[in-house]
């Protein structure tokens, strides 16, 4: 009986930290990111380690930014990209990638960047669009693998913490 009380205390005090967890967990399933990724991104971006020049997914597409390590990273800020000058504005304010903020962005970019910024001038030069809000999240989830975790993890908590 008091080995049963003991577990039972300890499933207790355990239940907040499993809730925390799965709370940032993302919505999305990587390895179905991943196919959509070599689907539909791999003509314009790749994930490539600025570090060791690797490329870890795509091939060494450059129409669009490098998306390594774009989960938590201040939009807009990819060294040598010519972004619009509204993604550049969500940068400067302090906006980072999230994977609400993703989500929305791949499916209507233009329409997305109008809405955040109140703006309806506002412009992206992304033309695709992800037409399924499920692929939108694999998306995420698939590309949040690549990059210093911890550092997404700090900007993705101080993102949460401005909001």
């Amino acid at each position: 009986m008091k080995t049963f009380a003991i577990a039972a205390a300890l499933t207790v005090l355990a239940a907040p930290a499993f809730a925390q967890s799965e709370a940032t967990a993302f919505q999305g399933d990587a390895a179905s990111g991943e196919e959509q990724f070599n689907r539909q991104c791999v003509a314009c971006h790749v994930v490539q380690d600025p570090e060791t020049d690797e490329v870890l997914a795509g091939r060494n597409a450059q129409v669009g930014p490098n998306l390594y390590g774009v989960a938590g990273r201040t939009m807009g800020t990819v060294e040598d990209f010519a972004y619009s000058d509204s993604l550049i504005e969500m940068g400067e304010a302090g906006r980072v990638w999230t994977e609400e903020a993703f989500v929305g962005y791949v499916q209507d970019p233009t329409g997305w960047l109008r809405e955040e910024l109140d703006n309806r001038r506002a412009r992206g030069k992304m033309a695709y669009q992800v037409r399924q809000e499920e692929e939108a999240y694999d998306l995420y989830a698939f590309l949040a693998t690549f990059g210093d975790q911890e550092a997404q993890a700090a900007a993705l908590e101080a993102a949460a913490e401005d909001s």
